[in-house]
């Protein structure tokens, strides 16, 4: 399986608007320009003690939160004074404002965010509720990726990532399952982060996002053939299948007990190698391959159940019709 290094993305207040634009319902009010800002840090700050002209331990590379304390706080002083704390708190170079429970943008905010290319965003959420819900954005932008050459899809609500040589029919057993009512995440290169609970979570490149290549036809739109509930935009990684070709599998490996794992960002995720060949049903083994696992979750291993019976046979001399 071809992947690259793990690294760390650099985040920008665009990401943080597109990734939490509907969950923290986040709109921008001035200072576009400087959407391309990197945020450097996960953790969310109120600069509360910055307002007041205290800026010894400020954390500047932070997305910034004005909750009501903060507002009332300005909306307290003149209006000269009240212009001097803000182009104090912009002249920091932070990364963006969010004004939480809808405060009202203060006219002296609009015309320093154009100034200083810094965006000003609001959100109806307490403030207490968007700090939270907004660190979790962070982390989750800020996490550890990895890029692995592989199609993704969703399977009965399990994460399975199709690996292989170019040409092997990664794509094609991936459109062949979808026309079964299964689920696109990602084709042909996938990204993968690590989540908060320490699993491994797949998504699309931004540039290939629910767009297939298949061999022969060419580039198509998935949700618009097949409609919007056959993409998701997220899974977490449940079993890689390594599809290869017949002479490069073992021929003592047929039971299944030798299925190894992969670690990706660390974690050991199962894996199993299923051949491919002429007239053979990929898509639908990797299906068989995936209810498997399922059973295997709840407790139910055909092939080390059949391999503990014919062992309790042979052991015990009995008769193998029994």
């Amino acid at each position: 399986m071809s992947e690259t290094g793990v690294h760390k993305p650099n985040v920008t207040v665009a990401d943080f608007l597109e990734a939490g634009r509907a969950r923290l319902e986040l709109d921008l009010v001035a200072g576009e320009p400087g959407l391309n800002r990197r945020i450097d840090e996960a953790a969310v700050n109120r600069p509360g003690l910055a307002l007041t002209g205290f800026f010894n331990y400020f954390a500047p590379r932070r997305l910034q939160t004005l909750g009501h304390a903060e507002m009332a706080y300005l909306q307290s002083l003149s209006n000269g004074e009240r212009k001097t704390r803000l182009r104090q708190l912009f002249e920091q170079h932070i990364p963006c404002v969010v004004l939480t429970r809808r405060h009202r943008v203060l006219p002296e905010m609009v015309e320093l965010a154009e100034a200083f290319k810094t965006p000003v965003m609001r959100t109806p959420l307490i403030t207490k509720n968007f700090v939270n819900a907004a660190t979790i954005v962070m982390e989750n932008l800020m996490a550890p990726r990895q890029v692995i050459q592989g199609t993704m899809v969703e399977i009965m609500g399990l994460g399975v990532l199709l690996t292989g040589k170019a040409g092997v029919g990664k794509s094609e057993a991936a459109l062949s399952l979808i026309k079964r009512g299964h689920c696109l995440v990602a084709d042909d290169v996938t990204s993968c982060r690590m989540d908060s609970s320490g699993g491994v979570v797949g998504s699309p490149m931004r540039a290939t996002r629910y767009h297939m290549e298949i061999r022969g036809l060419g580039i198509i739109h998935v949700p618009s053939l097949f409609g919007v509930a056959s993409v998701r935009g997220e899974k977490r990684l449940d079993l890689v299948i390594h599809l290869c070709s017949l002479d490069s599998v073992a021929a003592d490996d047929r039971s299944g007990q030798t299925s190894g794992t992969r670690e990706i960002l660390g974690v050991s995720v199962p894996q199993i190698n299923i051949p491919v060949a002429p007239g053979r049903d990929v898509a639908n083994v990797v299906e068989v391959a995936a209810l498997d696992q399922l059973l295997k979750r709840l407790g139910h291993d055909a092939a080390k159940e059949l391999d503990d019976k014919l062992i309790s046979i042979l052991a015990g001399g009995g008769d193998a019709d029994e």
